[in-house]
């Protein structure tokens, strides 16, 4: 089942300044209680100068280095006028070429799978097989992060062609260039050097593109460090765009922490010295919490499975205070995991959640044999399961113990016998990964695929 979160795009209030929004999570948004003050390191006071008094606004995290804290603010969903304004329309020839989706990792069919959609700006027509490179490229770094890497079977990856009128980016190397791309991607959003933000309605035109999209990712064309996550749910269906530097190493640890908040639905982990002590109800993220370690054991409440383990993000479970943007009141699961800051990994809650938002979209079992129809016994059936998960056949009910693990097979192999009886073979997967801990979770696990045999 797709999950969504409603949109927190709004008009701007003219007598309102931009940074109104610095203690606003990406995640689980509506639960919160922070006060509406702007953002340390904000500067907050130029959004409205490209935008105008109606202008539609939504909430963004950004980040001003590697391995620095997040920051919010808020910016204009549309890109400032003084780039809108195209150099010249594209010939015939580029024309058809925007737009074009290339299947970059195909794993299974949509309905199976979590589908990520990258797409480019500040790629001309004959740079679309530089975007190619740089998102698989890209994906192949932001896979590499755990339980990333040991779920890339759950993922399909897509890429969308969008042809810009000019190479590069906004904003790069120098705050007054001004580049005309697809997207509008430009530096210097909200008089924030590193901020990147881009025209959401734009990325969403282009996302719908895709046969599916449950996560979005924007390659800005640049070797400079930046890049945004934006608080968003979109007709097409996914929850935030994250916004990203294509040629910049350290670029992909912005989508890893974003991709927490839109399919872990973690909070941040980092806070303000000004928000004080917390007094609200208790967080609705699963790595937040008003309770000690002595009391998530006690009441058996979140994470408390976990406490006293060592943690992939150095040091053992527990509750540790700050969080949330609070430095008190509140307490996350470890010191310092990447919901904190970037180039860390996620913590062993943080891993589970990330796992529970997977399977929020994806199958333990995929396969592209239809299972509408009946298959011969000589036509092949093949599946799809990720590493962490067993797999099992059975004929009419009775497991064929030398089948499984086995990702083809056809219904002769297995043993169905030629009779002109109709019979059935099914397939069983479960994902016995130690990273999860939470029963009601497991539960969801395990699927399970029937086919008829018949001749």
């Amino acid at each position: 089942m797709r999950r969504r979160i409603r949109s927190r795009i709004r008009s701007r209030n003219p007598l309102r300044t931009a940074a109104v929004a610095g203690g606003i999570a990406l995640a689980a948004a509506a639960a919160m209680s922070a006060p509406a003050t702007a953002s340390p390191g904000s500067t907050g006071s130029s959004a409205t100068a490209d935008a105008a008094p109606s202008q539609r606004t939504v909430d963004v995290e950004y980040f001003t280095g590697p391995g620095g804290h997040p920051h919010h603010t808020e910016v204009p969903a549309a890109a400032p006028e003084r780039l809108n304004r195209a150099a010249r329309s594209l010939s015939a020839e580029e024309a058809a070429a925007d737009g074009q989706v290339t299947s970059l990792i195909g794993n299974g069919t949509t309905a199976d799978k979590l589908d990520v959609v990258f797409i480019g700006d500040g790629y001309t027509a004959g740079q679309q097989a530089d975007f190619q490179a740089d998102a698989r490229s890209k994906w192949d770094q932001m896979s590499a992060v755990e339980p990333y890497a040991s779920y890339k079977d759950l993922f399909n990856v897509w890429t969308v062609d969008a042809v810009s009128n000019q190479s590069g980016v906004s904003g790069d190397p120098s705050r007054d260039v001004v580049k005309d791309t697809a997207l509008g991607s430009y530096f210097w959003c909200d008089n924030t050097e590193r901020l990147l933000c881009v025209d959401t309605a734009k990325v969403e035109s282009y996302a719908a593109k895709a046969p599916e999209a449950d996560l979005v990712v924007v390659l800005s064309n640049s070797t400079k460090y930046g890049g945004a996550g934006y608080t968003l749910t979109s007709q097409v269906g996914y929850d935030g765009i994250a916004t990203a530097s294509s040629d910049h190493p350290d670029s992909d640890q912005i989508a890893v922490h974003e991709t927490g908040h839109s399919l872990g639905k973690l909070a941040d982990e980092y806070f303000y010295p000004e928000y004080g002590t917390y007094t609200g109800a208790e967080p609705g993220e699963s790595n937040a919490t008003k309770l000690t370690a002595a009391q998530l054991t006690a009441q058996q409440k979140k994470w408390y499975r976990w406490i006293g383990q060592t943690s992939p993000d150095g040091g053992t479970v527990g509750a540790y205070e700050g969080g949330r943007y609070y430095p008190k009141g509140i307490n996350r699961p470890t010191e310092n995991s990447i919901m904190r800051t970037l180039g860390r990994e996620y913590s062993l809650p943080g891993r589970e959640a990330m796992i529970a938002g997977f399977y929020s979209h994806a199958s333990v079992l995929s396969s592209r044999t239809a299972t509408a129809t009946a298959v011969k016994r000589s036509a092949g059936i093949e599946v799809s399961v990720p590493k962490s998960a067993s797999l099992k056949w059975y004929v009419d009910g009775a497991e064929v113990t030398a089948a499984n693990g086995k990702a083809s097979v056809t219904p002769a192999d297995l043993g169905v016998p030629s009779d002109g009886a109709s019979h059935t073979v099914t397939a069983k997967a479960t994902d016995g990964t130690g990273a999860v801990k939470d029963p009601e979770l497991r539960k969801r696990l395990s699927d399970s695929r029937t086919w008829k045999v018949t001749g």
